[in-house]
């Protein structure tokens, strides 16, 4: 229980300006109000709330494109030098048993 409470602490002043910033944007019921004209109202700043929404999402959505097409290019770059690293490897290793044999040619035909 109590693992939660330091980012519960340090959330709470953010959940706080996310609540005070989106709770004067709609329409409250008055007492003297009429319950006729609160409604239109309301509908008007809902359509205008997921407007607002959908324009976020779609940007997220750019965004996350954008993310995964460098994620693509980046895992291709690295995919071309493995493949490169893995011809340097066996070049390495190839010369190095032919070293590895003239020089126990050297020694033995001594």
């Amino acid at each position: 229980m109590a693992a939660f409470l330091p980012a519960l602490k340090i959330a709470l002043p953010y959940i706080t300006q996310i609540v005070t910033a989106a709770a004067p944007m709609f329409t409250s019921r008055s007492a003297g109000g009429k319950q006729d004209e609160i409604i239109p109202q309301q509908i008007r700043e809902l359509q205008e709330a997921v407007t607002n929404n959908a324009e976020s999402v779609k940007g997220l959505a750019t965004q996350w494109k954008g993310t995964i097409e460098n994620i693509d290019a980046a895992a291709s770059r690295m995919q071309q030098e493995i493949v490169v690293l893995r011809r340097l490897v066996y070049c390495s290793t190839a010369i190095a048993v032919v070293a590895s044999l003239l020089a126990v040619v050297a020694v033995v035909g001594r």
